[in-house]
């Protein structure tokens, strides 16, 4: 075996670890959603299971310490790759089982302890494997890349598994064979990062002091110490609202039959209008959004983009009232969607990166991130048998009642005139 380079390029590993660290996180939150709904199962069983499911990314800032105490960020990273790969074969393993869902479930919980915990140390890695101009200079690269991986597991995956599904006649083996891909890509990336990933000097456990313990409280106390630390945490929680419930049921409302108010897409048409369509949409708007905030600071953009994030809500509207079947009408809304949810939602990414600067930058930041996990995850529990007591109709309508809170939270914020400017 080859030893690993003590100074590779970061083009032969930032474009690979960020789409390795995207695709369990499509899985957990998207691709599950899909795949219960192919087998089955329940909008109120499929809404309430994949958000418990947001858990370990909303909780991971209280073991975040433990990846900087034990082991290098480069060991941690590679391990849990081959975890996560593991992982996915265990679930394309279990979907003929009469257990599928319980099992499959509790797989996929692995897999999500595994995906978080892997996002603090690749994102650590990432800081000490490049110097501080390389880390400006590479912000983009793994940003595409991670949009290319949601691309790859909400497309042609979500495709692939239509057209096997049709063609075995199987829906059980036409998913197992695309967990068993995914499986692949993983391993490959396990390989890939043991030779490619650098070895940095700084890349070592970090040193403990007289009282560990106390400077882990203490820096969750800091942040609660930071002005306006209600005000802050609410924007957070609240930013979302409308959306968290939204999106647990865009798959079941898009493959639901238009009898029962759905729109009636197959499993590859929703590949290619949302998984596809959708996505390009959804990372052009972030494009946009990050490049306006350059230019005009982050307050100046706020009030465009938390109106590009909640109006385009009102396409589900339009959508469950007139039901069109066509897959261009279709898309062409959705592209629409999501191109104001990721211009809109960059606004809550630089508001984060604000609140978290200082001397705890990196556990404030997950402290930001487990807060608007949480602000997706609760919300999304609820929002299954919301929506089978309202039908899609008046549950898009509410969803868009939902997103009052954030234009009250958006107007209370303070926010320096300066911030996100080049």
């Amino acid at each position: 075996m080859q030893k690993p380079q003590a100074n590779s390029s970061p083009w032969l590993w930032v474009p690979s670890l960020y789409f390795a660290q995207a695709i369990p996180y499509v899985v957990v939150m998207y691709l599950s959603v899909i795949m219960y709904k192919d087998m089955g199962v329940s909008n109120s069983d499929i809404a309430f299971y994949t958000s418990l499911l947001y858990l370990p990314w909303v909780i991971k800032p209280l073991w975040s310490p433990i990846v900087d105490m034990f082991g290098t960020k480069r060991r941690w990273t590679v391990l849990l790759q081959l975890a996560v790969g593991a992982s996915l074969i265990a679930v394309g393993t279990v979907l003929h089982l009469p257990a599928f869902f319980a099992v499959s479930l509790a797989v996929m919980w692995i897999m999500a302890f595994s995906s978080a915990t892997h996002d603090i140390s690749a994102d650590g890695f990432y800081m000490l494997g490049l110097r501080q101009q390389q880390q400006a200079a590479f912000v983009g690269v793994r940003s595409t890349f991670y949009r290319l991986a949601t691309l790859f597991g909400q497309g042609p995956l979500v495709v692939l598994a239509g057209y096997l599904a049709v063609s075995l006649g199987d829906v059980a083996q036409a998913w197992s064979i695309v967990f068993y891909v995914m499986a692949a890509v993983f391993f490959a990336a396990f390989a890939w990062h043991q030779f490619v990933l650098p070895v940095p000097d700084t890349d070592r456990p970090a040193p403990s002091s007289d009282n560990p313990l106390r400077d882990f409280f203490g820096t969750f106390a800091a942040f609660f110490k930071k002005r306006d630390i209600w005000l802050i945490v609410g924007f957070i929680l609240t930013f979302r609202l409308g959306e968290a419930q939204l999106l647990k049921l865009v798959a079941p409302f898009l493959r639901d039959p238009v009898s029962e108010g759905g729109l009636g897409l197959t499993t590859a048409e929703y590949g290619i209008a949302y998984g596809t369509v959708g996505i390009i949409a959804l990372t052009l708007g972030g494009l946009a959004g990050g490049w306006l905030i350059s230019r005009l600071g982050l307050k100046r953009c706020l009030w465009l983009m938390v109106f590009a994030i909640h109006l385009p809500d009102l396409v589900f509207v339009f959508l469950s009232q007139t039901q069109p079947t066509d897959l261009v009408t279709v898309s062409s809304f959705l592209a629409l969607e999501q191109f104001g949810y990721g211009f809109g939602f960059t606004a809550l990414m630089m508001y984060m990166i604000m609140v978290a600067d200082g001397p705890h930058k990196t556990a404030h930041y997950a402290i930001c991130t487990g807060l608007m996990a949480l602000g997706m995850m609760v919300p999304g529990m609820w929002s299954g048998d919301l929506q089978e007591t309202l039908g899609y109709k008046n549950f898009f309508i509410w969803t868009c009642l939902a997103t009052i809170p954030a234009f009250i939270m958006a107007a209370l914020v303070r926010i320096d005139p300066e911030f996100g400017k080049k």
